[in-house]
């Protein structure tokens, strides 16, 4: 619809959707880069899409208030949405004295949606249609193949995503994955075994077969994304992913960090203690993973019931040691722990806080909080994230 038409009148839907996902204080991944002169219109495109998501429906006005644009600028960029169908002008807002009543715009949430992929399944690859603001619309799994085949292993994720682009109910504004594994910023899979995968381009092969916009990170990555737009974390933080393998995101000043290797947050091959330990598939002794790993941690506790507490102690104990470190260096405010509560939540987080505040500075990290995440599907919505910040600038 362009500016000149008349501006339809929000459904009782759509008035509950802007209040639902009012979130708050606009916040966004911070960029390091100062903004240059030619760069300035994608800068200020972003702040107004983000500006838009995260605070619901506004005027035109209300946004130049907000982002601190000039009106002619704002009425030119949403000129410029409307006209792409990102933003829609949902009808006038009721007010009461003299003058022109505004008109509500927002960004179009019910017009797009997304495709997510998780793979960090050890049995079974999973995937979503998932709304703009996160929310899960209709999902689909498929069995994981056997390890190692790694043509197998795209074929059937290429299987799950033309599925799920099917099931699809309007425009997709593009596909996230959150794979295991090292994944360079340009979406190759440096390596993952688990899937077979060694130099794999997954972003540009999915990319060219599905014909949309594709972004492939490591799933971790993914799920600090997720925490970070969705949910309750801080500026600084380190998201922990314990399931078959563990891996870590981090968050440090609102930026992501991936590192020189495209490793940062590899974990789980870090030896703790010096007491040996449990074999790990890497061939060592004592590395966190064979340490922490749900199928493990599962397996000793249904062996010895009775130990059940001191079980799960230690593997909190041995998180912290390995965690330590990376809070002191980057100062973090939050450990954030994603996996079965069952198993996560009580002795396992108690223990892990107790070892971090003994091995950290005191007086300085005492603050540190160590907590569960309360997101389901955090890699599916982090691989939103992902085409939300590359497709619209927004996190």
């Amino acid at each position: 619809m362009s500016v000149s038409e008349e501006p339809r009148q929000p459904t009782p839907a759509e008035n509950v959707s802007a209040q639902r996902h009012a979130f708050g204080p606009a916040r966004h991944l911070r960029s390091r880069a100062k903004v240059l002169p030619e760069h300035a219109r994608g800068h200020n495109r972003a702040l107004v899409l983000q500006t838009l998501y995260h605070s619901g429906s506004m005027s035109r006005a209300d946004l130049s208030r907000e982002t601190g644009l000039t009106r002619v600028t704002i009425s030119d960029l949403v000129s410029e949405f409307i006209a792409d169908g990102i933003v829609v002008e949902l009808g006038i807002r009721e007010t009461v004295g003299p003058g022109k009543p505004p008109i509500l715009i927002d960004i179009d949430r019910l017009g797009h949606q997304i495709i997510g992929l998780d793979l960090s399944d050890a049995e079974v690859l999973r995937g979503a249609v998932i709304s703009l603001d996160g929310d899960v619309l209709q999902r689909r799994e498929v069995a994981r193949p056997a390890k190692s085949d790694g043509a197998a292993a795209y074929a059937a994720v290429l299987g799950l995503a033309r599925e799920l682009v099917g099931a699809a109910t309007t425009a997709l504004l593009g596909v996230g994955i959150g794979t295991p594994g090292v994944v360079r910023p340009d979406g190759v899979v440096v390596s993952s075994p688990n899937l077979g995968w060694t130099d794999f381009a997954l972003e540009a092969q999915l990319g060219l077969d599905l014909d949309l916009p594709v972004l492939a990170r490591n799933d971790a990555n993914a799920a600090v994304l997720a925490e970070y737009t969705f949910g309750d974390a801080r500026s600084d933080f380190i998201l922990i992913k314990i399931g078959v393998g563990v891996g870590a995101g981090l968050i440090a000043g609102s930026q992501p960090l991936v590192g020189s290797r495209f490793a940062a947050g590899e974990i789980g091959h870090v030896v703790v203690g010096t007491d040996g330990g449990p074999r790990c598939v890497c061939g060592r002794d004592g590395c966190l993973e064979a340490w922490l790993s749900v199928t493990r941690l599962r397996g000793e506790v249904e062996a010895h019931p009775e130990s059940r507490e001191a079980i799960l102690r230690d593997a909190g104990a041995r998180m912290a040691i390995a965690v330590a470190p990376i809070v002191t260096a980057l100062d973090l405010s939050e450990v954030v722990l994603s996996g079965p509560a069952d198993l996560l939540d009580g002795p396992f987080i108690q223990a892990a806080t107790e070892t971090l505040r003994a091995r950290t500075l005191e007086g300085v990290f005492d603050d540190v909080v160590i907590r569960l995440t309360r997101q389901d599907d955090i890699v599916l919505r982090g691989a939103a994230v992902m085409v939300l910040s590359s497709q619209l600038g927004v996190s």
